[in-house]
């Protein structure tokens, strides 16, 4: 495997580092603390010069209205973006409209693409993913209870829905329903999309979230919310296939964007180390600051590389099931073990506003719950060998 990057992704890179200097870093402090308004005023500005540079949409192909660069290009610019809370935005590549705008381009009709892609991928329209529900785990899709019912032309929707990111302000959701319950598990549901205005469909609220900056992890009610039947994304019944095919992406994605906040926050813990004395000398000089240095850079650089090879495989046409797994749930201790190392280096400074790792911290926690909590993707990744060694394969680490 050749690891070096060619000339063209060191190009991309210096032009995405070059706009993050540039554009994001000077407003950033002011994005944190601004309100609504002056945060869209922000993302306006930003969002258009990423435009005139052609820095927009790095995870759609061109056909879609993206860069057209593959996944591995993909995140090795979305470990610069990374390193800023508000820069995936910037450049159109935030959850939840990532996700959504991939399924839209896979599985949806010409008119559906015309009505709702187009304009979400432009910027002009923001959306969200409707599918966790507070009555049941989110970490078993087959077990939701919102249903679809189909009466006539239309479908008849009832459910409750929290922590649907974005809700609020958005132009659509895609809902995970329970269209069939007499199916097969893995075919009882639907993705259905949801115009926000549609009557019956009530945003109850935003839940409170550890980190949470924007507010907009909704809970929602739907009843009797009606929409027509051509508004089934993909097939009926195809919900958890298209799920799968979201949500593997979306968790590398943000594996991807985890390794620039590990790379900020390791370089102001070694800056901070370099310049701070303390009983007669430097942090740097401590044994115990040497040692979360050594093992952060060891753990930054595996998490790098594991990102990378499922990055590979997934532009070879492979799920990589078991490799996004692992990288979810490693990459999300290594970001939070490396973030707190940080902070405990800056003392008292650390849990301040003064640096960005207080809100890095907060921002850190949740990743080990959310796309599928840790225990869930360890047990995938154990199921998987456990089968192999069952059929004789054993695990060949080298393949």
């Amino acid at each position: 495997m050749d690891f070096k990057m060619s000339p063209d992704v060191v190009e991309l890179r210096d032009r995405v580092s070059r706009y993050m200097d540039d554009y994001i870093y000077p407003v950033e402090a002011e994005w944190i603390e601004g309100d609504v308004p002056r945060r869209e005023e922000i993302y306006k500005d930003v969002q258009a010069k990423a435009k005139a540079q052609g820095l927009w949409a790095p995870h759609l192909p061109k056909e879609a209205g993206g860069m057209g660069i593959g996944f591995l290009k993909h995140a090795f610019i979305n470990e610069i973006l990374g390193r800023s809370l508000m820069a995936p935005r910037a450049m159109g590549a935030q959850a939840p409209d990532t996700g959504n705008s991939e399924i839209l381009h896979q599985f949806g009709t010409e008119e559906q693409k015309k009505r709702w892609m187009v304009p979400l991928v432009n910027g002009d329209i923001r959306s969200c993913f409707s599918m966790t529900e507070p009555e049941v785990s989110g970490a078993d899709p087959t077990s939701l209870q919102t249903r679809a019912v189909r009466d006539g032309d239309e479908w008849v929707i009832n459910g409750h829905k929290w922590f649907t990111s974005g809700a609020i302000g958005a132009a659509f959701a895609i809902v995970m329903c329970n269209t069939d319950p007499d199916a097969e598990p893995h075919r009882r549901m639907s993705q259905i999309i949801v115009p926000i205005d549609t009557p019956g469909l009530d945003i109850v609220r935003p839940v409170p979230v550890m980190g949470d900056t924007e507010g907009d992890h909704c809970e929602i009610y739907y009843r009797d919310v009606r929409v027509p039947v051509t508004s089934v994304l993909g097939e009926v019944g195809d919900g958890f296939r298209i799920a799968q095919r979201r949500l593997g992406p979306g968790r590398i994605h943000h594996c991807m964007r985890w390794l620039g906040q590990a790379q900020r926050a390791f370089e102001l813990m070694v800056d901070r180390a370099l310049k701070r004395e303390v009983f007669g000398g430097l942090l740097a000089d401590k044994q115990t600051v040497q040692n979360w240095i050594a093992d952060s850079a060891a753990e930054i650089q595996a998490s790098r590389l594991l990102t990378m090879h499922a990055a590979h495989k997934i532009d070879q046409g492979d799920e990589a099931r078991v490799e996004v797994s692992i990288i979810k749930f490693f990459g999300a201790k290594v970001l939070h073990d490396v973030i707190d190392r940080a902070i405990q280096v800056h003392g008292a400074m650390g849990v301040s506003g003064d640096t960005p790792l207080e809100s890095m911290y907060r921002h850190a926690r949740p990743a080990r719950i959310y796309d599928g909590p840790d225990e869930v993707h360890r047990m995938v990744v154990a199921r998987r060998v456990l089968r192999s060694f069952k059929n004789g394969a054993g695990w060949d680490f080298a393949a």
